[in-house]
């Protein structure tokens, strides 16, 4: 499991990429890539093209961040498989945040 984050300060996105596993295992390294990277962010973008396995921790994970985000930043969910599209639509994550 990896997890990255690029601020693009121009723009005020934080894009957060997420390889492997996302699950309980990767609460720290998840947290860290979006907490004290600003106040002025307006989007978080999570990448999870190479997510291979997502579990309800990272459920759980995903919304500590939008707890996080308390400031109207919007947040996307990108390149998700088929399997995880179907996780966020049974679980009605669709309803919270924008899955691209």
């Amino acid at each position: 499991m990896t997890i990255t984050s690029l601020l693009s300060t121009e723009e005020n996105v934080l894009t957060i990429g997420i390889k492997g596993r996302f699950d309980f295992s990767s609460h720290q390294s998840f947290s860290q890539a979006y907490e004290g990277k600003g106040e002025n962010i307006s989007h978080y973008r999570l990448d999870m093209r190479d997510v291979t396995y997502l579990d309800s921790s990272a459920l759980g994970m995903l919304l500590l961040l939008r707890d996080y985000t308390k400031n109207g930043a919007k947040i996307s969910i990108l390149n998700c498989s088929d399997d995880v599209k179907k996780i966020f639509e049974i679980s009605n994550f669709k309803q919270l945040f924008d899955i691209v």
